[in-house]
């Protein structure tokens, strides 16, 4: 059994296993796991933004923030989670598991972060602990995957989002300056998914150019996706 999975409070590991669709149809179940996913997300970010710190002096801030996205993006922790041993550990709800929740990227990404979080409590929120668990799986990533991923425009996955949803409209920009200089200007751009005619505001971003401004508003959408489990 993996590390991750050895528990002192075997109720807190139960808690992290547990999906929202359990708990619907067991009543008596006592609490899902999205707040430890909250907790695990917050905890990823830091340490795979230190990791990537360290390892790379040379790279700058834009370099590294989408590294840092690559490395820890659904995909990259769906595959930690099965590495793991989580995919079959899940507390799924029938429907859930009828939909495949097992091997369901998202699914298994969050119980991932929720598993982390947990781990973190477990061990007195002592975060070198739960670095030595996660550098390792850091390390397994190839370095070719990470810069394949992180080369991916925002906009790109963004679009490719909302065309997976089955929508044949691309996605809308409204970008404008709102203020700086003449010299340093700053942009702000809204990013609009149109379904049947209708703009849906899903991220807002700024910018010192338009090009920089909708990247922003494209990750932000993209952020507030994962967030919601879309």
């Amino acid at each position: 059994m993996h590390k991750l999975l050895t528990f002192h409070n075997e109720k807190l590991l139960r808690q992290a296993l547990t999906h929202r669709s359990y708990v619907n149809e067991h009543p008596g179940e006592a609490e899902q796991n999205e707040r430890l996913e909250f907790l695990g997300d917050a905890i990823l970010n830091f340490l795979s933004g230190e990791y990537l710190y360290k390892r790379h002096p040379e790279k700058e801030e834009d370099e590294l923030t989408r590294r840092r996205s690559a490395l820890v993006d659904e995909k990259q922790l769906a595959k930690f989670a099965i590495e793991v041993g989580l995919d079959f550990r899940m507390r799924l709800g029938q429907g859930a598991i009828r939909d495949g929740g097992f091997q369901n990227p998202n699914l298994l990404s969050s119980t991932f972060e929720a598993v982390l979080g947990a781990y973190y409590l477990d061990n007195n929120s002592n975060i070198e602990v739960v670095r030595t668990i996660v550098e390792p799986l850091f390390d397994s990533v190839s370095e070719k995957i990470v810069v394949s991923r992180s080369n991916v425009d925002s906009k790109n996955r963004f679009q490719e989002w909302v065309q997976s949803s089955g929508n044949t409209n691309p996605p809308k920009y409204v970008t404008k300056q709102i203020g700086g200089q003449s010299h340093t200007p700053v942009f702000e751009s809204d990013v609009f998914e149109v379904v049947n005619g209708v703009e849906i505001l899903r991220g807002t971003g700024q910018g010192r150019n338009k090009k920089e401004a909708e990247k922003d508003a494209a990750e932000n959408a993209l952020a507030k996706l994962k967030k919601r489990g879309l």
